[in-house]
C-alpha cells in the first residue's frame, strides 16, 4: 500500500515572516473572517462603513446611535488584552504540536507573565474550537467510548460493577478516511449511547461497526449494524472493527498523558475539541487558517 502522503505545516520561520506585525495579523484575520467582505457580526449587515481608526467599522442597523466594531469583535481575541499576534503564536503551537502543547510550555516558551494567562488563552481557543460544525457520518463509521483521568490508583478500572474509579467517559464515531466526532458524556447506558449515535452518525451509512457493549444492543434496528465481541478476543470480523476509533482513543490519551499529564473532568470537553479539530484537519496544510476561520 503506498504512503501517505505526509502534510507540511507551517514552520516558526514560515510563521514570523507571514505574521511579523500586529497589522499583518489583522489583515489576516479579516480575510479569513471575511473572505466576500466585512458583515456587521451582530446583524450580519453587509452596509458597513469603514471609520477612522484601522480595522474598525459602523453600523447602522443595530443600534440608532450605531454599533461599532472592531475586526476582533464576536472571536475569542475580544476583551483581552494580549496582542493578535500572541494569540496567534499560542494557536499555531497548540495546533502544530502532535501531541498538544501544555499551557506550562508556552507560559515559559513565550515569556508570559503568569501561568494563569497562558492557561487561559489555551483554554478559550479550545472553547472556539468546540464550535466545530460537522455534517452526519457516512460510509462506514465505528463508534466506541472510552475512559480518561481518574486516580492512579484506579488506573486500569473500567466502569465495572457500576464503578469507574472517577473516571470520565468519552463516546466517539469515526468514519473511515473522514471525520470524528468526540464528546463526554456523563454515563455509558443505552440511552446516552443510542442518543450519540442518532446525533452523529446518518442513517444512510453502509456499515456500523461496534464492539459487543449492550448500549448498542438496538442499533441494527435502524442501522446496518455490525459487532466484534473482544471480551472473546475478537478484533476483525471482516469489515467489521474499531480499530480505527481506538487509534484516535490513543491519539487523544498519549497527547493527554504525554503533553498535559492531567486533565479535570471540568475542562476534559475542551481537550476533546481541540484534539478532534486536530483529527479532522490532519490532511489539510493549512490547519492554522482554518482555526482562524472558526474563531
Amino acid at each position: 500500500m503506498a504512503n501517505r502522503k505526509r502534510i507540511h505545516q507551517m514552520t516558526v520561520s514560515q510563521w514570523e515572516k507571514a505574521f511579523p506585525t500586529e497589522e499583518a495579523c489583522q489583515t489576516y484575520l479579516l480575510h479569513h473572517r471575511w473572505p466576500t467582505g466585512v458583515r456587521c457580526p451582530r446583524c450580519g449587515n453587509r452596509e458597513v462603513y469603514a471609520l477612522s481608526l484601522s480595522y474598525r467599522w459602523q453600523c447602522q442597523e443595530c443600534a440608532a446611535q450605531g454599533y461599532r466594531f472592531s475586526v476582533i469583535a464576536g472571536t475569542i481575541f475580544e476583551n483581552t488584552n494580549k496582542p493578535l499576534r500572541d494569540w496567534f503564536r499560542v494557536i499555531h503551537m497548540m495546533l502544530t504540536a502532535k501531541k498538544g502543547v501544555s499551557a506550562l510550555q508556552i507560559h515559559r516558551t513565550l515569556g508570559f507573565g503568569s501561568y494563569r494567562t497562558a492557561w487561559y488563552m489555551c483554554h478559550r481557543i479550545r472553547a472556539g474550537l468546540a464550535n466545530e460544525e460537522f455534517r452526519n457520518l457516512m460510509g462506514i463509521v465505528e463508534v466506541d467510548e472510552t475512559w480518561i483521568g481518574g486516580d492512579d490508583s484506579n488506573r486500569h478500572l473500567k466502569d465495572k460493577k457500576g464503578r469507574n474509579g472517577g473516571k470520565s467517559i468519552v463516546i466517539g464515531a469515526v468514519q473511515r478516511k473522514g471525520n470524528v466526532v468526540a464528546r463526554v458524556i456523563a454515563r455509558a447506558d443505552w440511552t446516552t449511547l443510542e442518543g450519540f449515535v442518532r446525533m452523529a452518525v446518518s442513517n444512510k451509512v453502509s456499515l456500523l461497526a461496534t464492539d459487543e457493549h449492550h448500549g448498542y444492543a438496538h442499533l441494527g434496528e435502524d442501522f446496518p449494524h455490525g459487532r466484534v465481541r473482544h471480551s472473546a478476543k475478537q478484533y476483525v470480523m471482516g469489515a467489521i472493527h474499531t480499530n480505527t476509533i481506538e487509534g484516535f482513543w490513543s491519539i487523544l490519551k498519549r497527547g493527554i498523558v504525554g503533553s498535559f499529564h492531567k486533565v479535570s473532568a471540568k475542562y476534559l470537553p475542551l481537550y476533546v475539541a481541540e484534539f478532534q479539530f486536530r483529527y479532522n484537519n490532519r490532511m489539510n496544510a493549512d490547519i492554522f487558517g482554518e482555526a482562524i476561520r472558526e474563531f
